[in-house]
């Protein structure tokens, strides 16, 4: 059983008492439990009984009521849960960087000049699909930790704007010479915060740090317009991440995600 608090819903056991808490949402067509935690007492709405939370063990309340959910909470929870069957779904990394008070050592203007190679230009990200998606489902093939069914339809909606937030004006492609799209960084605006939701290089250009300088570039233009900070997310094995750690970003938390059987 659940109830809704706010933004939290509880997963409560037969006798109403707290199990786990969780957001709601939809994921792979399922129900989802998004950022699913250990209900402690104190919580908010959780009070019953003077704050008692249940003494039930929550992965096997997970287990017993929440079949065919997509599960993410924290590693540990996580891989306890694929220890009883659970079907791994992401294991992925929330990272921030801070715009306001940690600008690079040479200056937002200089990273705004980063200069693109092989006679690329950089466009703003505001072209149809259909310009972008063959640089973007090329860079995401099966060896990629990223690749996924649906990628497709995906990126239609976050270009539009439909699936997080708009794209924002420091979102940025790389064209060449035949204006055609090879890179680009496509920036959203996500519960109130700039937020990198796609990095992409087509695997055939010959610079590899195309996706480094256009980040560059797009953080120094969110960082222009006033944001104070700016979030991804990657996934575990994406060696993007070394890339993101290099421009600032620091690890916020860890979440895995699972189908519970």
């Amino acid at each position: 059983m659940t109830e809704k608090e706010t933004d939290w819903e509880f997963g409560r056991d037969i006798d109403g008492l707290p199990v786990v808490r969780f957001v709601r949402g939809e994921r792979e067509g399922r129900p989802w439990a998004d950022l699913l935690t250990v209900s402690t007492p104190g919580e908010i709405g959780a009070e019953i009984g003077g704050g008692v939370v249940s003494a039930a063990d929550p992965v096997e309340f997970v287990l017993s009521s929440m079949s065919g959910w997509v599960v993410s909470g924290s590693v540990e929870f996580g891989e306890q849960l694929l220890r009883r069957g659970a079907t791994a779904l992401r294991h992925g990394h929330t990272m921030y960087r801070d715009l306001a008070g940690d600008p690079p050592s040479t200056g937002w203007a200089a990273w705004a000049r980063t200069p693109l190679r092989d006679g690329l230009r950089a466009v703003p990200c505001d072209r149809d699909a259909e310009e972008v998606l063959p640089a973007c489902l090329a860079a995401y093939g099966p060896a990629h930790p990223d690749h996924r069914p649906g990628r497709e339809e995906e990126l239609r909606l976050l270009l539009s704007g439909r699936l997080i937030g708009p794209v924002l004006p420091a979102a940025t492609l790389a064209v060449d010479s035949d204006d055609r799209v090879v890179a680009g960084v496509v920036l959203n605006h996500f519960e109130g915060v700039p937020w990198v939701a796609n990095v992409f290089r087509h695997p055939e250009h010959s610079c590899p740090s195309l996706g480094r300088d256009l980040l560059r570039r797009s953080l120094a233009g969110l960082a222009a317009a006033g944001s104070e900070r700016v979030g991804l997310a990657v996934s575990e094995g994406n060696p993007a991440r070394r890339v993101y750690e290099a421009l600032g970003f620091r690890l916020d938390h860890s979440l895995l995600s699972v189908i519970v059987p």
